[in-house]
């Protein structure tokens, strides 16, 4: 039975300091399931201290013992991972199977990820006479969403343990249930206590107290820019580095002589995975002009099949929003969409038919948008797509990187050498060209108003580590 009632503090589950919950809501029914405490500042100082004393100890662990531990941790989630996939379903609406796969498949692959980077990576580095260590920042806060619970928890944990770091994580109150199995698993894998450390709470409230603690050298954090905002302000007075994920507006690229049926359908099908809740989701497909009555058609055509129902439902492609507030935003900007005249091609306001109750958004497609409309310009968050026409790939580039978003960008060309030449100047941390999907190797991050920092891999790895030259260390 998961632990909802209590927080994971120096390797043990413990009563929060101010007795206060809240009621966790299915999506597809728009039912409480169940309570989960939340924390307080005082709940956030225990957790620190305890991290504070483990960093002690932990920092100081080889190589060797790190990668005894991950490989420990892998072996644990594994044995959980249908479980955390019916907690995702549950608490954050995606389809089972796809919260099975992709949902807890997705933490599962930056652990395995992580830990064969930490086989290799050289932690010391001579330059001239010195050498350049690369050690663990400290105590982290970690601040995570719910729109991909696990990926987000194992692509910070990972690499701070494997870094020698110890943490405090704040899941969201929306989906805490599969970071509770985390931190289960994590303790039977034999994670010493205080290094990892998980107090559920409000952003106003846990979150806020992590941002400003003294003792807390790192906030990693993935969530809305408006919040990663607040993180920053009051991260600023005890300087701590901040690294942020934050949001999108991903401008995808259809250039003149692409295999218009294949680019449009994997573009659609993109946008609608996870019911468009994806701060990476390709929301704005820029078409050749010329071909925008064909896009539109291929497109309407896509989101005719992809069925919005129960998660647990044969059939279902996706499943509701997470909640009634975004379900409120979505509606309010699909009416934005028409009043400002753009083209309703699929889907447009109100509940799915044959849906009566649930957080359930129809699949949307607007053509003949324009880059000034609000529905061109705002992260809606949600399984509604915008096509907008460019007269030259020139005009494309302009209309793609005028944002103050750049986490991510696609292009598909007639080649891969056409979809280069484009994926050059897209300003952006992560470009896909000709479909190809991200790896999890790679870099993974935003330009501009979309964060700073870079997880996965070796760039997630290094986040967690201060650099250190010690001059003379190679002095003859």
């Amino acid at each position: 039975m998961v632990n909802r009632m209590q927080f994971y503090i120096d390797g043990a589950w413990v009563d929060p300091a101010v007795k206060k919950s809240t009621p966790v809501v299915n999506p597809a029914t728009e039912e409480a399931m169940y309570e989960v405490a939340l924390g307080s500042k005082a709940d956030v100082d225990k957790a620190v201290a305890a991290a504070k004393r483990a960093f002690a100890t932990f920092s100081q662990t080889s190589r060797d013992e790190r990668v005894a531990l991950l490989t420990k941790v892998i072996e644990v989630y594994k044995g959980r991972l249908k479980e955390i996939g019916a907690a995702v379903s549950d608490e954050m609406g995606a389809p089972l199977p796809m919260a099975e796969k992709l949902q807890a498949g997705a933490g599962l692959g930056h652990l395995m990820t992580t830990l064969d980077v930490l086989k290799n990576y050289h932690f010391e580095e001579p330059v001239g006479t010195a050498m350049v260590l690369r050690e663990p920042i400290g105590v982290v806060g970690m601040i995570t969403p719910w729109n991909w619970p696990l990926n987000q928890i194992a692509c910070k944990v990972a690499p701070a343990l494997a870094a020698g770091c110890t943490m405090i994580l704040k899941p969201s109150e929306f989906t805490p249930t599969s970071a509770l199995i985390f931190a289960e698993i994590l303790h039977e894998a034999g994670v010493p206590k205080g290094v990892f450390n998980l107090v559920n709470g409000l952003g106003p409230e846990v979150g806020a107290a992590m941002s400003e603690h003294p003792d807390i050298d790192m906030i990693s954090f993935t969530g809305s820019t408006r919040a990663g905002i607040d993180v920053a302000k009051r991260a600023a007075p005890t300087v701590k580095r901040v690294s942020q994920e934050l949001g999108g507006k991903s401008p995808n690229v259809i250039l003149e002589g692409a295999d218009l049926q294949k680019a449009v359908t994997g573009g659609v099908m993109h946008m609608f995975n996870n019911s468009g809740q994806s701060c990476n989701a390709p929301s704005r497909m820029i078409v050749p002009l010329s071909k925008m009555k064909d896009v539109a058609a291929i497109a309407k055509a896509v989101a005719d099949k992809t069925k919005a129902g129960d998660p647990r439902a044969e059939g279902t492609t996706i499943g509701p929003v997470v909640n009634r507030g975004q379900w409120d935003k979505i509606q309010g900007l699909i009416k934005k969409g028409i009043d400002e005249g753009a083209t309703l091609v699929a889907g447009g306001p109100g509940l799915p038919e044959g849906v009566n109750k649930g957080f359930y958004v129809r699949p949307t497609i607007f053509a003949d948008v324009t880059p000034d409309m609000t529905i061109a310009r705002e992260e809606i968050f949600g399984p509604v797509l915008t096509i907008i026409g460019a007269k030259d790939e020139a005009e494309a580039v302009h209309i793609a990187n005028d944002t103050p978003y750049g986490l991510a960008g696609y292009v598909t060309g007639a080649s891969v050498e056409d979809a280069k030449r484009v994926g050059r100047q897209i300003r952006a941390g992560n470009v896909n060209l000709q479909g190809v999907p991200n790896d999890r190797t790679a870099p993974f991050g935003g330009y501009k108003q979309s964060g700073n920092g870079r997880e996965w891999g070796k760039y997630g790895l290094e986040d967690f580590l201060e650099v250190k030259a010690v001059a003379g260390f190679n002095a003859a």
